[in-house]
């Protein structure tokens, strides 16, 4: 995007992180560090990209946390927690963003493999990403008649720094992504660059697609190569 001489405006909870990223961009990256689950915070987020950038072709909202653990084990705190960032924080970005994305533009959210649920330790999380996928087809029909496409992308075991989970140490964290690597048909984990590709496909190639959801996750989410049980 940079390349195409487009602005970016990063944002995230890690201001550190998020100048680092702006930096990398250049003098077109833009930086401001905002958390999604204040909707003070979300609301600065708007006024600072229409100040920056007036219109927008594309919002990707990426923000998300994984906090996993038996339904025994959930706290009220981090059961509020993931839906205060992944759901919560979505929807009231997407709501405050949404009339600065031009008429023709896009809308990319990130889901998860984990969005169908079933997996032991995640409920809270699947659900916060379940809900994602519901929010990508209803805002998809709202915002038809200005042509603005919505869609989202559903990640399997991504490569990045923390693996995507809260308060992992870096042997669990290698263990995460050996676990990655074991379970996904393609007997990998995914890159960040691969994701973010899907996001740029979504967002200015895919022009007659709106409501989708586009796996990234190697096959897992499709279990293909795992042998169908007995009788099933």
């Amino acid at each position: 995007m940079i390349a195409g001489g487009a602005e970016v405006l990063v944002t995230g909870h890690n201001e550190a992180n998020v100048r680092a990223a702006a930096e990398r961009l250049g003098a077109r990256g833009h930086a401001l560090r905002s958390d999604v689950s204040s909707l003070s915070d979300v609301a600065a987020l708007a006024r600072e990209a229409r100040s920056r950038l007036d219109v927008i072709d594309l919002l990707f909202v990426n923000a998300g946390i994984a906090e996993l653990g038996p339904v025994h084990e959930v706290t009220p705190e981090s059961y509020d927690r993931q839906f205060a960032v992944n759901t919560r924080g979505a929807f009231f970005t997407v709501q405050a963003i949404a009339p600065i994305v031009r008429d023709g533009g896009a809308i990319v959210l990130t889901s998860s493999v984990a969005d169908t649920g079933g997996e032991p330790g995640m409920a809270v999380y699947s659900a916060t990403k379940a809900a994602l996928v519901s929010f990508t087809s209803s805002f998809a029909a709202e915002l038809l008649p200005r042509r603005v496409r919505v869609n989202c992308v559903s990640p399997g075991f991504i490569d990045t720094p923390t693996k995507g989970v809260a308060g992992l140490g870096a042997a669990e964290r290698a263990a995460f992504a050996a676990l990655g690597d074991s379970v996904t048909p393609m007997g990998r984990n995914g890159s960040p660059e691969e994701v973010a590709r899907a996001v740029l496909f979504l967002a200015f190639d895919a022009t007659f697609t709106t409501g989708a959801k586009l796996a990234i996750d190697g096959g897992l989410g499709q279990r293909l190569g795992v042998p169908a049980k007995e009788g099933a």
